[in-house]
């Protein structure tokens, strides 16, 4: 069966994106992963991957076209010649008797340059409800994680096209938002006109106060326990951050993962526990080479590779000791922040990702500074911090204790001292 190539939404508030040029012909063979086109939005100019194997057909797009998020603009099928012309997006319909109100569309968000779709957790706005552009407007989940989107527009959510539980493609249509407040909202279940069952996810999060704490209920083991990580959402784990919270108390205390900020309230509830049983609320290991062999490589890397980015470089040094098979890593050098897409696999697969995604990874590249160590405690993410040592390097990780298990800290560490010490390991 064909593959759908919509038009990727690289930005939350993107509409359309313009077709710079295709990498590839109509009729030729395409493997997943490779690069397919190139697109300009307002914020950047990226180049998207093939979704599958197959090869390039139906291409109903040409350069300089522009072109919605969400239309499909292309076919991998199983032969060259193809199986007739591309079909319209899929866009979720209201019932019968119910026309969607006037105003901005809200699509499902691109979280990632492998996603497909992604899974509403949970609406923060109710149809009728007024709503600023910094609102949290829902949750979505894809395999990677689980994040918090905003309105994005002041108005009025006017329609919510895909329930809680219920998965949709990227670029379709999920709400709409209305400059006025209307008269009559529409709220429809995508799986009730497809007839599928909706995944199980959590009613959406009242603002209101909430009751007293409940005990948990009996379950089994949550999402991410088995491998000690903790499954929490940006906002959620900043806080917790600030405030000194360990997530993992919530764990112990028996509350289903994903965590969200309004579960911070269930956690300062919670009794103390004794230190003997609480868990370190930070990690910070330290490698320490005597030469480092990262620069030579860089440049080795420019003159036969054509890979003239060394930032790129970094990041795929970096995001090879993660977990996945997909990662998003910034490298910050000189003051400057630069985010980067990298999938499994070869160094020339790196792209640039939105610089308003949600990283994995953090570098920070202090090779050059006077500066020799750090303890700056752990952020929203983990970091890893290069400081000049002698001829050598010193490289420092610092996260808190729920983005990482003790064992995948170290290991992340010792792969990528090991690169950075011999980098020609990851070419083998």
């Amino acid at each position: 069966m064909p593959h759908e190539v919509i038009m990727p939404a690289l930005g939350m508030a993107q509409d359309t994106g313009k077709i710079l040029c295709w990498l590839k012909k109509p009729g030729d063979a395409v493997k997943a992963g490779d690069a397919l086109f190139e697109v300009e939005t307002d914020k950047a100019t990226m180049e998207v991957e093939a979704p599958s194997d197959g090869y390039l057909t139906d291409v109903q797009a040409r350069e300089g076209d522009e072109v919605p998020v969400g239309n499909v603009i292309a076919l991998i099928s199983e032969t060259a010649e193809g199986g007739g012309a591309a079909p319209p997006a899929a866009v979720a319909e209201a019932p019968a008797g119910d026309a969607l109100p006037e105003g901005e569309a809200v699509i499902m968000p691109a979280l990632g340059m492998a996603q497909d779709t992604g899974l509403i957790v949970a609406w923060h706005k109710a149809p009728g409800d007024a709503v600023a552009a910094s609102d949290i407007l829902f949750e979505v989940e894809t395999d990677k994680s689980t994040m918090e989107v905003e309105a994005g527009i002041d108005g009025f959510l006017a329609a919510v096209l895909i329930a809680a539980g219920e998965e949709a493609p990227v670029g379709e249509t999920i709400a709409v938002i209305s400059a006025e407040k209307p008269a009559q909202t529409v709220q429809v279940s995508r799986s009730a006109a497809t007839g599928r069952t909706p995944a199980s996810a959590p009613a959406p999060r009242p603002e209101t106060k909430k009751p007293a704490m409940p005990a948990p209920a009996a379950r089994g083991p949550a999402r991410g326990e088995a491998s000690g990580r903790i499954l929490a959402s940006p906002k959620a784990r900043r806080l917790a951050l600030q405030e000194g919270l360990d997530l993992g108390h919530l764990v112990e205390a028996g509350y289903p993962q994903p965590y969200h900020a309004a579960d911070l309230e269930i956690l300062r509830k919670l009794p103390a526990r004794s230190a003997q049983s609480a868990s370190p609320a930070a990690r910070r290991l330290i490698a320490q080479l005597p030469v480092e062999g990262f620069s030579d490589f860089a440049v080795w890397a420019a003159q036969h590779a054509g890979l003239t980015d060394s930032n790129a470089l970094l990041a795929g040094f970096a995001a090879a000791g993660l977990p996945g098979e997909e990662a998003t890593v910034v490298v910050e050098r000189w003051g400057q922040a630069r985010s980067y897409t990298v999938p499994s696999g070869p160094l020339s697969g790196l792209t640039e990702a939105d610089p308003d995604s949600t990283p994995d990874l953090r570098v920070r590249d202090l090779r050059a500074s006077p500066v020799s160590a750090v303890d700056l405690g752990p952020e929203e993410v983990p970091v890893l911090t290069l400081t000049s040592s002698g001829s050598g390097l010193s490289i420092t990780l610092e996260c808190a204790s729920h983005h990482l298990t003790a064992t995948e800290a170290l290991s992340l560490l010792s792969d990528f001292a090991g690169r950075m010490e011999e980098p020609l390991r990851h070419l083998l």
